[in-house]
């Protein structure tokens, strides 16, 4: 049994993400003793304050799942210099009600992958502002701005030649975090 359960939220829908194929072949690199779950998000309603007295049957799922975790990976698009709003939606209903966020004192780890040259550079950062404030902490370095080019993913889905040792230097960074932070 895994002692180091791992919320993943993928900030894309899209059926054929690299974000998602990021998601799955990094997860491959951490030790034994780390198990990583992408959450599903897709079914949130928008979130409405409304609501929160009596949150949907997703919303519930949702924050059961990222308090069951001893940390979360956050591997994000960018759609128009930000994180995409499914990601946001997502973030939102588990950090509500005000004082009851399932996010707080939950190491973070953030990157992500797209075709552009800056990778998901601005994404992140706004990212990391919105889990600053979420009492998150989250891992600095290295930062991992990905370029989706050839050599990323091998064809069995794996991290690439030409990138294993930068992300498993990532992983290895981020599981010592997550050790040092969960509690």
């Amino acid at each position: 049994m895994s002692q180091y359960p791992i919320a993943v939220m993928v900030g894309s829908l899209r059926h054929d993400s690299f974000n998602r194929k990021l998601a799955t072949a990094i997860a491959k690199l951490a030790p034994s003793e780390f198990s990583f779950e992408q959450l599903r998000i897709d079914d949130l309603p928008l979130y409405d304050q409304d609501d929160d007295a009596h949150p949907a049957e997703s919303v519930k799922r949702l924050k059961s799942d990222i308090e069951a975790a001893r940390g979360v990976l956050f591997v994000t698009a960018e759609y128009n210099r930000s994180i995409p709003g499914v990601l946001k939606n997502a973030i939102d209903h588990a950090s509500r009600p005000y004082g009851q966020s399932a996010w707080a004192g939950k190491p973070a780890g953030v990157l992500g992958v797209s075709v552009g040259a800056i990778g998901t550079a601005v994404a992140q950062q706004h990212l990391r502002t919105i889990l600053a404030y979420l009492d998150m902490p989250t891992l600095g370095q290295p930062e991992a701005f990905l370029q989706a080019k050839e050599g990323l993913f091998d064809p069995d889905g794996n991290v690439g030649a030409d990138s294993r040792e930068f992300l498993q230097d990532w992983m290895n960074r981020y599981v010592a975090w997550v050790k040092a932070h969960s509690a």
